[in-house]
């Protein structure tokens, strides 16, 4: 599988950890993982009031639901953030920037008025494509 960073000079560079697009050449299998929160194995909320400690328990459960199907987060090709506090973005990215590399996946944030549980700050699903 390649993984490919899609950038055109007709569009604002992104000032963030994701990239324009993504290009899969042939994919074999492609993940989807629904959206995750910051619920431990125990069924615990972690990091209440801590968007950075909640953004590295998230990314761990989709990196162990990608494991199940033989991936990591490198395989990681699309992102989509709900945050509760845009004002909390930069937190994120010091995160985003410790779990992924280049080519970054490509994302979309959205701010969003409340999540499932009112201590949840984040929720992300991802894409993700793996080989075999």
């Amino acid at each position: 599988m390649l993984i490919k960073k899609l950038s055109s000079e007709r569009v604002c560079t992104p000032k963030g950890i994701y990239s324009q697009g993504i290009e899969v050449s042939l994919p074999e299998r492609m993940i989807f993982v629904s959206g995750m929160t910051a619920r431990n194995a125990a069924g615990n909320i972690a990091g209440r009031g801590d968007v950075v400690a909640q953004a590295e328990l998230v990314f761990a459960n989709i990196e162990a639901v990608l494991h199940e199907a033989g991936g990591t987060l490198d395989n990681v090709v699309k992102l989509t953030i709900f945050l509760t506090d845009m004002d909390l973005l930069q937190d994120l990215h010091a995160v985003r920037a410790r779990c992924f590399k280049e080519p970054y996946p490509a994302c979309s944030t959205v701010e969003v008025s409340r999540l499932a549980n009112p201590d949840y700050l984040i929720e992300i699903e991802a894409v993700a494509v793996v080989e075999g």
